[in-house]
């Protein structure tokens, strides 16, 4: 029999998402964003999920070949484009788009001679700066770009730093768009602007966010990328991480629980154990009261997290026994609350998802 820690992923939650992210930008076409394995619900099962995208987008240059083995023929996206020429080499044998974000990536484009040309998102720096030309810098690259015979269609594109808060007084969403309409100014190609929280703020900022593609991630997989919740934005949970209860225990006041022994009872209460651990993906340092579900009743966590076990209060669900139903999170647990108590984002826990637990459709 297995351990019960179970991940549930819904490819109907995926398909709802996608067409939520489609419903916030009408006229866009949609990068579907698979990078870091789908988010953690596997790169099959993301394609299948976000087969009505208009193309996929990832990072890893191994795994756009794995989308077209797995019979992806639409259009994919390198979102860091080629790391070397081998990879440039790919993108032309396997018709992959790359970003193009560096004066080394554009002196190896210039060096590479493909087999077929290419076409690229030429990312600008609007203050992100992480990847991307400066404003300044950008028209020139664009035109080094244009001179290549073996460059086809080029798309201009930025990335959003806080989107979620579109007048963060120290980069306004406003501020990065006014300098990418400056830098780009009277240069011919698609716009690429609107990630997940951007793209939720298509509807509010209308026409000052107008492009030809967003590129959706994490809204995608049923999570908030800041400002509101999932469930505000019309998002479904992607991923239901559930397991149950294999033990309880009767403690009186005084008693300790768990490594440390961190948690101690102020009068009698029912422990349960769950079945998830650390090593199961679950946050380590989430705390004492963070939300967990017992046969669908919203309960607390108490003690320190170990690899294998955590510990739940079910002192006042008196049906809860040893092969109760546990949510640690998902559906009627948004992950994205047990992210915020454990210090952290939900794109975290889903990514940290570990190879030993089981995954299931559903």
């Amino acid at each position: 029999m297995p351990r019960p820690i179970t991940a549930t992923i819904h490819i109907d939650a995926m398909q709802h998402n996608l067409a939520r992210a489609k419903a916030c930008a009408p006229g866009a076409q949609v990068w579907a964003v698979l990078k870091a394995n789908g988010y953690g619900h596997g790169l099959e099962r993301a394609m299948r999920g976000f087969a009505a995208a208009d193309g996929l987008a990832l990072i890893e240059p191994d795994n756009a070949v794995r989308l077209r083995e797995l019979g992806w023929t639409g259009p994919l996206l390198l979102l860091e484009g080629p790391f070397d020429a081998a990879d440039i080499d790919m993108m032309a044998q396997y018709d992959v788009n790359g970003a193009i974000h560096s004066e080394a990536q554009l002196a190896l484009l210039e060096a590479a001679c493909p087999a077929r040309p290419l076409n690229v998102h030429l990312k600008m720096n609007t203050g992100m700066n992480r990847l991307g030309f400066m404003p300044h810098d950008f028209a020139a690259a664009h035109a080094r770009l244009r001179a290549l015979p073996h460059v086809a269609q080029i798309t201009l594109m930025t990335h959003f730093a806080n989107a979620d808060e579109a007048a963060h007084p120290r980069l306004s969403l406003h501020e990065q768009v006014r300098r990418f309409r400056a830098g780009s100014e009277g240069l011919p190609g698609p716009v690429s602007l609107a990630n997940s929280a951007g793209a939720l703020k298509i509807p509010e900022l209308g026409d000052e966010l107008v492009s030809n593609w967003i590129r959706p991630g994490i809204m995608l997989y049923g999570g908030t990328p800041g400002g509101q919740s999932a469930q505000a934005f019309g998002l479904k949970p992607a991923m239901t991480l559930a397991s149950e209860l294999i033990g309880i225990q009767e403690i009186g006041a005084g008693d300790c629980v768990g490594y440390g022994s961190r948690f101690q009872a102020d009068g009698p209460m029912r422990i349960g154990v769950v079945a998830c651990g650390y090593a199961d993906g679950y946050p380590r340092h989430a705390p004492q009261d963070t939300p967990v579900l017992v046969d669908g009743v919203r309960t607390r966590l108490v003690g320190r997290v170990s690899m294998d076990m955590l510990t739940v209060d079910v002192t006042n669900l008196p049906g809860a026994r040893v092969g109760s139903r546990v949510v640690l999170w998902g559906e009627g647990m948004p992950i994205d609350e047990v992210a915020e108590a454990s210090g952290t984002i939900g794109y975290e826990l889903m990514c940290a998802l570990a190879q030993r637990v089981r995954v299931v459709e559903g």
